[in-house]
């Protein structure tokens, strides 16, 4: 059976776990051929082997890596159509308290290295006549949050990054959108829910309850339902979308917390 995307190459960066592994499974299970990034060979080196994939290990806020990761999607498959830049890092502190270092990191990795990775991916994409980019960022970018300042606008950033290259590179059939999850079950949420659980004297899983608690679904996604959503954006069934922000989040965003009170 044919598949959405047979003959499509997709890089996908911060490939190794999480959203990122199940985008990569997600798009080589309708027919995509697929380049994981990670800064982890071990992780990003199975899901090419479970995926029929290539792995490119390194740090996505390097240009000589991405050259890298771009150069082995021509020349193992024979070009690139999809980019979804997914690496990112989540450092805490408010703006007094923040490392400057880590403030300086986490720009570098979640805005830069998806600038980058679009900078190398597009002239790419246009050779092939058309491409698709999708921006993973978070729902952060829509609120705010505690201790967060680097990651809050880090993710924000993003969705500028994304108006722009669908703005530039629409009259080329180059589409671009924005995804921000919400809470989902993986790697680095389980690390920054610890860290709250920690501070609260609470344990992990009454943390999450406590986190999804409004949600109108109740529950935390899991990768597998982002990565969907991904593919969507990716495919073209969504030929006539690009600019836009999704938001997966379990219906976070549409709680009034004025409401919580009255909460049955």
């Amino acid at each position: 059976m044919s598949g959405r995307f047979d003959g499509k190459v997709a890089l996908i960066t911060g490939g190794g776990t999480g959203i990122g592994a199940a985008t990569a499974r997600r798009l080589a299970a309708e027919g995509a051929r697929v380049v994981v990034t990670g800064r982890r060979p071990e992780h990003i080196e199975k899901i090419a082997y479970e995926t029929g994939g290539r792995a490119v290990a390194g740090d996505t806020s390097s240009l000589a890596h991405i050259e890298e990761a771009v150069a082995a999607a021509c020349d193992t498959f024979g070009g690139l159509d999809i980019l979804v830049a997914n690496a990112g890092v989540e450092l805490f502190g408010s703006v007094e308290t923040v490392d400057i270092m880590d403030w300086r990191r986490t720009l570098e990795i979640n805005v830069e290295g998806a600038m980058l990775a679009a900078r190398v991916a597009v002239p790419r994409m246009r050779q092939r006549g058309e491409g698709a980019i999708v921006l993973v960022a978070s729902v952060a970018a829509l609120s705010g949050a505690p201790h967060y300042v680097s990651y809050l606008t880090s993710k924000a950033a993003l969705l500028g990054l994304n108006r722009s290259l669908a703005y530039d590179f629409g009259p080329e059939n180059i589409r671009c959108n924005a995804l921000c999850p919400g809470w989902v079950r993986t790697e680095m949420a389980e690390r920054a829910l610890g860290e709250f659980a920690h501070a609260q004297g609470i344990t992990l899983e009454e943390m999450i309850a406590k986190v999804v608690g409004p949600y109108p679904l109740r529950r935390m996604g899991n990768p597998a339902e982002i990565a969907g959503t991904i593919a969507f954006l990716a495919s073209r069934d969504a030929a006539f979308i690009t600019g836009t922000t999704i938001v997966a989040d379990g219906g976070g965003a549409i709680v009034d917390i004025g409401t919580l009170a009255f909460a049955s």
